[in-house]
């Protein structure tokens, strides 16, 4: 993050913008893996993984989709996102 503030300040000038997205667990074939592979490792149901291991530190308590992910993108490479910059 540190890193991503120090690059927007110094092309700021430039209008070239740098921006974080760290959007947590993102509902993806791969994560639908590593859910399968955590509840036998742990003994554990799917369900009681997604909501103990995978979701318990995860504010909204849901997956981030992969549509909401292209929508942050898509915002900050336009000119609407022109503004945002050294976010996170």
């Amino acid at each position: 993050i540190g890193f991503t503030k120090t690059v927007a300040l110094e092309l700021a000038q430039d209008n070239i913008t740098c921006n974080a997205i760290c959007p947590g667990f993102v509902e993806t074939p791969i994560v639908a893996k590593q859910i399968q592979d955590q509840a036998r490792t742990r003994n554990m149901s799917e369900e009681d993984v997604m909501k103990n291991v995978i979701l318990g530190s995860q504010p909204t308590k849901r997956f981030v989709t992969t549509d909401e992910l292209a929508g942050i993108f898509l915002y900050l490479a336009s000119d609407l996102g022109a503004s945002a910059n050294g976010a996170h």
